[in-house]
């Protein structure tokens, strides 16, 4: 039996099945490069990139790499910010028939140093800006080389975009051993041995962060990276003249699936920008015809918040979304006066390579994490029990696919865990909790940990912040955990007010008085600056809540 509540909704122009390609995803480059030689892959700040330049690069890359020793099921290090060299990177990687460790940029000494002992990594691709912090590796660890790559050198000098900081850095000069420059790797020009890689070999190794404890590897083959890439494509009715914007980091499965290897699939071109600058955004999106953006929500929030967005002509869009969080209603409403677009949410986690749930776009609910998407079977099933629940009914939200982890890179004893069979298939059990309703639409509830239970209630997070945000003073909003004497706990929110806004801490929790059950309003209030948010913008309750307890507890 499989889930197909969803079936009445599903777009009448797709198959309910997709038949996926039997190669490695290193090929869709490669196709894309015979079908579109002089057609442009990737834009960087002004400076275009064809795929024939993309595909040479690639090689020599992937030459490179195999001269220093490595090997298939290797794994390579991919630790830099979006950029050609990005790209180039990943796909030498994969070229090389090794397997690519992407790494948050954020990360510094203690992490690089759990990806290399835990990957056994020999070789780093590194952006130059984070040279300093991986340099020091090749020293205390079994690290033995490291290319490094300035984005500088990929610019078009003449550009009259604001460029971040690591981008209008001068290129990388300094003589270090064990170092090498990304020029002197393409200048070596050599030649890969024969692609051998297939469908069911490693490809990918993101991190998930978990909940505890230190990061987790999610082994991903190349079929389970070709789902989502052939997904997406067909999800979102993409050709070779789709034009994306990239502004989700690539190393995060939703930037790395939706503004990268999704594209390449297609033939499409690429609009990179390194850092988020909403501003540059907007130009890009009117200087290039930008037709789809994926993003997330914070992101989405701060671009229209721009005061003098009504000056840039948005109108080649198509197609917007992402997710990360729940779209709250008045930002949608906004994106919806100004571009006529619905945000299109939708669902997925690191373990399933990006989305395994995506709102249709011609029936898209809000607040929603969509529908299953193609040859996802999700169910609901009681955290304890492991019961199947019904419409309406909230659980853990647990899934089969083609695009699922094949487990933790050696965490056989967590691997088995994830996974709990349902009528003889293996579903991965995301530890978030969310419920369907009669048509089959999945809607968050809360991750199963994140829990406030005040004197026996349960408050799920997510749904407070998500009528908080229905007050016109409230920019952003994190709920959390307070220790409370006789309650156990209760429920506090981190609040960063509009710049406008004249609202007092007994103003808000008013309003919510008004808006929502007794036991779900927030007793205290913080206003902030700012809120902690991780490299793909989403906001880091986490590092709130454990901050709360450890002053406070």
């Amino acid at each position: 039996m499989t889930f197909t509540r969803h079936h009445s909704v599903w777009p009448k122009e797709l198959p309910k099945t997709m038949t996926l390609p039997d190669t490695s995803v290193f090929t869709n480059l490669e196709i894309s490069a015979l079908r579109y030689p002089d057609h442009t892959a990737v834009i960087y700040y002004d400076a275009p990139m064809r795929y024939r330049q993309l595909l040479a690069e690639v090689e020599a890359m992937a030459g490179y790499l195999q001269a220093q020793g490595v090997e298939k099921g290797d794994r390579v290090l991919l630790y830099m910010q979006n950029s050609p060299q990005y790209v180039v990177s990943y796909y030498a990687i994969l070229r090389a028939d090794a397997v690519v460790i992407p790494v948050n940029p954020m990360n510094r000494a203690a992490e690089l140093e759990h990806y290399i002992a835990d990957t056994g990594s020999r070789v780093c691709l590194a952006g130059q800006e984070l040279a300093g912090f991986i340099l020091p590796m090749l020293d205390s660890t079994d690290l033995e080389q490291v290319v490094v790559a300035s984005y500088n050198t990929y610019i078009n000098k003449d550009t009259d975009l604001d460029l971040p900081a690591e981008v209008a850095a001068p290129a990388w000069s300094k003589d270090v051993p064990g170092v090498v420059s990304w020029e002197q790797a393409l200048a070596g020009n050599h030649k890969p041995a024969e692609h051998t890689a297939g469908p069911d070999d490693l490809a990918v190794i993101p991190y998930s962060s978990g909940t505890t404890g230190a990061p987790k590897g999610c082994m991903h083959t190349h079929h389970s990276v070709m789902a989502t890439a052939v997904h997406r494509a067909f999800w979102n009715l993409s050709t070779a003249n789709t034009v994306q914007l990239a502004t989700l980091p690539f190393f995060h499965v939703t930037g790395m699936t939706g503004s990268m290897n999704s594209p390449i699939f297609s033939g499409s071109t690429t609009i990179i920008m390194t850092r988020w600058d909403r501003t540059t955004a907007a130009r890009l999106i009117e200087r290039y015809r930008i037709t789809g953006w994926t993003n997330i929500v914070t992101m989405a929030v701060d671009f229209l918040s721009n005061p003098e967005i009504g000056q840039y002509d948005l109108s080649s869009l198509n197609t917007i979304g992402g997710g990360g969080a729940a779209m709250p209603e008045a930002v949608a409403a906004k994106l919806k006066t100004m571009t006529g677009l619905d945000y299109i949410e939708g669902y997925g986690l690191s373990e399933t390579m990006a989305a395994t749930h995506i709102n249709p776009s011609k029936h898209p609910k809000p607040q929603c994490l969509g529908i299953p998407v193609f040859d996802v079977d999700s169910r609901i099933i009681d955290v304890e029990t492991l019961e199947e629940k019904g419409p309406g009914e909230v659980g853990e939200i647990v899934s089969n696919g083609p695009q699922v982890t094949q487990g933790y890179w050696n965490r056989p004893a967590e691997t088995e865990a994830a996974f709990v069979d349902i009528d003889g298939k293996r579903f991965f059990r995301t530890g978030d909790l969310a419920y369907y309703d009669e048509e089959g639409y999945f809607f968050m509830v809360d991750r199963v940990k994140r829990m406030i239970n005040a004197s026996g209630f349960k408050v799920w997070p997510s749904e407070v912040e998500g009528l908080m945000y229905r007050h016109p003073a409230i920019h952003e909003v994190c709920v959390i955990s307070s220790p409370h004497p006789k309650r156990g706990e209760t429920v506090k929110a981190c609040i960063v007010l509009t710049p406008e806004a004249d609202a007092s801490q007994a103003d808000i929790v008013s309003w919510c008085k008004e808006q929502m059950a007794a036991y779900k309003v927030p007793e205290i209030i913080e206003f902030v600056d700012e809120l902690p948010k991780s490299p793909t913008g989403k906001l880091m309750w986490r590092a709130l809540q454990e901050e709360e307890w450890k002053t406070k507890g």
